[in-house]
């Protein structure tokens, strides 16, 4: 296996070519670690000294560039086994450990059978991506971004000098997703009217927190099980988002005390998944009534009591499984006659009601936790359009709710949202103060209840 602490070397030395008693040539590698261990790599079996001269200055060259390759026989095998379970599994959910499980054992360990990492060309890639499209287009893009995120793995550790996968796309007669935006389907979304029914609906019923947090803080559902009172700021109104609930990677349920199988905490989707967001108003004063809830059942069932801090539990403490809020979200949908929406499209919901207001998509990717700002525009918006359908719904709250204080905001029929990156030095704060947006919602909510 692998040592990580072999790939990050700091400095190095290579050391004089000499002769071996059997009249081969060598000469060493010295790599230099950042807490003072040393690597040593014997280059050997050269037949001249001029043979072994002109590696050796080849190596040199590497090194200066940062193209050296630190294992040159490292088999495809090797690598990716050690990618997956000893860098990727410390970081993702089950689910995302499962689907890429089945890429590299069922197709690119069996597809690289024998190929070393370092010698993998983008000829290889190209041909992968062409046979595997005749078995499943989800499958073979699923297989474009592990193979993406691995080589450039790869690349910054030194065992490649290149990503071979950078640049190579699909196959040409394979439709493309649209980049950069997608039309809103507007049956998968609640319009506001939907949403404060659906607010006021859930009082009394188990799940009010949960669809608090998901359509007023479009937060997943996985960080609403796992949101604890001590995550919340009640000085500064700010709630972190630092774990969530699930089912930990490669684990059975055997090995697991009843009931929680799926209620582990485990690290957030991403690191931009930690995050801290300022809390509506409304949201805040749900959260101090659920806290005197949580201190009574805590006071009547001092035994019985299990005692986690959870902020969306039973009335013994216990908290919630993933699967929990299904069947009483539903009825709410059934009952109130809206869409039959996914859970999931609440928080979309909360996503495309920020940019319907033109909040700036760098800072909405940020409250939403994504990794990058393109994949709120690509998942959620359409730069064209979402701004016109959302005028109708949001202006008469922004007339009441925002003063235009020096240009805090512009008019919504003279906006459209810029899909190019922003500049990374622009900040949060430069772009948008979604407090106010938050508190807009809130308000509603307020006024409805």
């Amino acid at each position: 296996m692998l040592e990580l602490k072999k790939l990050n070397f700091i400095d190095f030395k290579v050391g004089a070519v000499k002769e071996t008693a059997e009249e081969e040539f060598y000469f060493e590698v010295r790599l230099i670690f950042p807490d003072g261990t040393e690597y040593i790599q014997k280059k050997e079996g050269y037949e001249s000294d001029e043979q072994a001269m002109e590696v050796r200055d080849k190596v040199v060259g590497q090194l200066y560039a940062g193209k050296y390759i630190v294992y040159e026989d490292l088999s495809m095998k090797e690598f990716l086994t050690y990618w997956l379970e000893e860098v990727k599994r410390k970081t993702m959910t089950a689910a995302s450990y499962d689907g890429y499980k089945n890429v590299v054992y069922n197709h690119l360990i069996p597809y690289f059978d024998g190929v070393n990492l370092s010698n993998i060309k983008m000829s290889h890639i190209r041909e992968l991506y062409n046979e595997k499209i005749e078995y499943s287009l989800s499958v073979t893009r699923l297989i474009k971004t592990v193979m993406n995120t691995c080589m450039d793995y790869a690349k910054k550790n030194n065992l490649v000098s290149y990503n071979p996968a950078r640049g190579v796309d699909l196959p040409k007669h394979v439709e493309k997703k649209e980049y950069r935006k997608r039309v809103i389907d507007t049956t998968k979304t609640l319009n506001l009217e939907q949403i404060l029914a659906l607010v006021k609906a859930s009082e009394g019923t188990p799940i009010h927190m949960q669809v608090l947090f998901a359509v007023l803080m479009g937060l997943r559902r996985g960080e609403i099980n796992g949101l604890k009172y001590s995550d919340v700021d009640y000085i500064n109104r700010t709630l972190t988002v630092k774990r969530q609930l699930g089912r930990k990677p490669n684990t059975k349920k055997s090995d697991m005390q009843e009931g929680t199988y799926t209620k582990q905490e485990i690290p957030p989707k991403t690191r931009s998944s930690v995050r801290t967001l300022n809390i509506p108003d409304y949201v805040f004063e749900e959260i101090l009534k659920e806290r005197k809830k949580y201190e009574k059942n805590r006071s009547r069932r001092k035994k019985d009591f299990n005692d986690q801090d959870y902020i969306c539990c039973s009335s013994y403490g216990h908290p919630r499984s993933m699967s929990f809020h299904f069947k009483p979200y539903k009825k709410l949908l059934k009952d109130l006659g809206l869409p039959d929406v996914r859970w999931h499209d609440l928080r979309s919901t909360f996503c495309t009601l920020l940019l319907k207001n033109d909040y700036s998509p760098k800072a909405v990717s940020r409250m939403m936790g994504h990794a990058k700002e393109i994949i709120t525009l690509d998942v959620y918006a359409d730069k064209a359009q979402i701004i016109a359908d959302g005028v109708q719904d949001m202006q008469s709250f922004i007339d009441d709710v925002l003063p235009d204080e020096g240009g805090m905001y512009r008019e919504l029929t003279d906006v459209s949202i810029d899909t190019g990156f922003l500049d990374e030095k622009d900040s949060y704060e430069e772009h948008t103060d979604v407090e106010v947006s938050l508190k807009i919602v809130s308000e509603m909510c307020e006024d409805a209840v």
